[in-house]
């Protein structure tokens, strides 16, 4: 399996998106894309939360690349603050089908300065997270 990702991060199709802290990884996710559909793997995290300000990231960097799906495959409240919702196989067989026909933006992925900006101006919160 670890070749394999290898293997696809090499073509551009495996991606990771990282958190650190003071110069050590924190916590992250990986994915596949295709196209501009993502689908997220896994998340791990050596520090609280670290693989939700990652995600955060990706979802930010994701909606500036106009991705139409994240695949994440589980619902959770986390998630659900981002506007994740459960579709029947049908409609998210079509989304895909559009989805992955569509260009891949440019490789290897780099956040965006702009989205970095965005997500500094909010405080590291996604769409629709209130203040705690």
């Amino acid at each position: 399996m670890h070749s394999a990702y290898c293997r696809l991060h090499e073509l551009g199709h495996a991606h990771s998106v990282e958190a650190w802290r003071q110069g050590e990884l924190a916590g992250g996710l990986y994915g596949v894309a295709i196209g501009r559909a993502f689908f997220g793997e896994s998340m791990f995290t050596r520090v609280t939360d670290a693989a939700k300000v990652a995600f955060v990231h990706l979802v930010r960097q994701l909606q500036a690349w106009d991705f139409p799906v994240i695949d994440c495959q589980m619902r959770t409240d986390h998630l659900l603050r981002f506007g994740a919702v459960e579709i029947p196989r049908r409609s998210f067989v079509d989304l895909l089908k559009g989805a992955c026909d569509l260009a891949p933006p440019p490789s290897p992925w780099r956040l965006d300065p702009a989205v970095a900006a965005d997500i500094q101006a909010t405080g590291g919160r996604g769409p629709g997270e209130a203040l705690a």
